[in-house]
């Protein structure tokens, strides 16, 4: 029998995601049914709790066919903030029933609280189901086709945009005239965001993530693992060859300039090769560090006249440089790297001075600060174990998922 760690890339959804996400495991069936969903949120982090959504659907109902742009809509029968609204086509094995009860799940674990009342009002998410393919279900618990779709225009337009030539099969019209007939003129705007049916194909998008920190906060192997869980091809910086290394530890005045120079000349290249081949068996790349980082150490090493001498080749060199979409930033106190590299057992790193990893730190919040425009990510994991922890290694992907969904691919 195959390996299932074999399973997770072939259907872009990653083992990690595939063990995370699941709530109840549903009954395996062999047939499948096709339902629309709409999404809706206008509390808290409208978008994150839109994509959360359908990462839970794909993960405990059925596989996520098509997702609608996502359209801001004002409240509707009841005062309130703007909602984020999208729909889903979903095969799912599930009977409406049980599809319906996954579906509650989903909303009571992103926090909705239902109103006792008989009102609308606000809330994290709302999932209702519009069809179930063509039946027709009259229960006390459940009613499809939703009994108000045809009456609202936020429904409509997402619906429209993945099942045009859908026929309501009671009132026999295609989602098209549904919406030329709907007399809900709510002014609905589209927006540049869009959902993805899981991280895999979320962090595919971003192309290129660069994953920087300072020694010994962890870069290297959070960027293993990010490769290993989601395909990503990864691009590691080669430094443990770099002759200048041990003696710069040892006389910092003297070595300083060679091994910027050094690291320079090699990252160049590197970056030159790596980045510039796309592998057709990737979904997006990982580094371990950034090119940046060669005029962040080099500014805090270098002497003044030195440094300039170093900043001019660098410019040259990074105007051919590919940029990451995302760029993380691994902080973590000097305890705590003292404590890492100590535990690494890297002999030409145990007499670091705690000033001097100070000194880096610093260089990157200044680096970070001057230049805002770039999709910096800043995370503070001192108090994080992702490698021997499971729940931190999410905490870390749950930020990355939502900083990118807000991202304009």
């Amino acid at each position: 029998m195959e390996s299932p760690l074999k399973i997770g890339p072939v259907f872009g959804i990653s083992l990690y995601e595939v063990n995370y996400f699941c709530l109840l495991c549903p009954p395996i069936m062999n047939k499948t049914t096709t339902t629309y969903l709409s999404l809706g949120s206008n509390l808290g982090d409208k978008l994150n709790h839109l994509q959360e959504v359908v990462f839970l659907i794909q993960a405990n109902v059925g596989e996520v066919i098509k997702t609608s742009p996502v359209y801001e809509t004002p409240a509707w029968g009841f005062e309130g903030d703007n909602f984020f609204n999208a729909c889903i086509k979903v095969e799912t094995p599930l009977t409406p029933t049980a599809l319906l009860e996954k579906l509650l799940e989903i909303e009571t674990r992103l926090g909705r609280e239902r109103n006792k009342g008989t009102g609308y009002s606000s809330r994290t998410v709302d999932i209702d189901i519009l069809y179930f393919d063509k039946e027709i279900v009259n229960t006390d618990l459940l009613t499809i086709p939703h009994p108000n779709l045809q009456l609202r225009r936020f429904v409509l337009r997402p619906l429209a945009d993945i099942a045009p030539q859908f026929y309501h099969p009671i009132l026999n019209k295609d989602t098209r005239n549904l919406l030329q007939e709907c007399k809900d003129k709510s002014n609905i705007t589209k927006t540049p965001h869009k959902l993805y049916t899981n991280r895999s194909q979320l962090f595919s998008q971003l192309e290129y993530i660069a994953i920087e920190g300072n020694i010994g906060a962890g870069k290297t192997t959070l960027a293993h693992k990010i490769g290993q869980d989601f395909n990503a091809k990864l691009v590691l910086e080669r430094f443990a060859d770099n002759p200048f290394l041990p003696k710069f530890y040892e006389d910092q005045g003297r070595f300083a300039f060679p091994l910027e120079m050094s690291f320079l000349a090699d990252r160049y290249q590197q970056f030159m090769d790596d980045t510039s081949q796309f592998d057709l068996f990737k979904n997006f790349m990982v580094s371990d560090y950034d090119i940046n980082k060669s005029i962040i150490f080099a500014k805090v090493t270098l002497q003044e006249e030195e440094f300039k001498l170093y900043r001019k080749l660098f410019n040259l060199m990074y105007k051919e440089i590919k940029k990451p979409k995302i760029y993380i930033y691994l902080y973590q106190n000097t305890e705590r790297l003292l404590r890492n590299i100590k535990q690494r057992g890297r002999g030409y790193e145990q007499n670091i001075a705690p000033e001097y990893l100070e000194q880096l730190n610093r260089g990157y919040f200044d680096y970070i600060r001057s230049f805002p425009e770039q999709n910096n990510l800043v995370l503070d994991i001192s108090e994080l174990d992702f490698v021997e922890n499971p729940a931190d290694y999410e905490v870390i992907l749950d930020k990355i998922q939502k900083y990118a969904v807000k991202l304009s691919f």
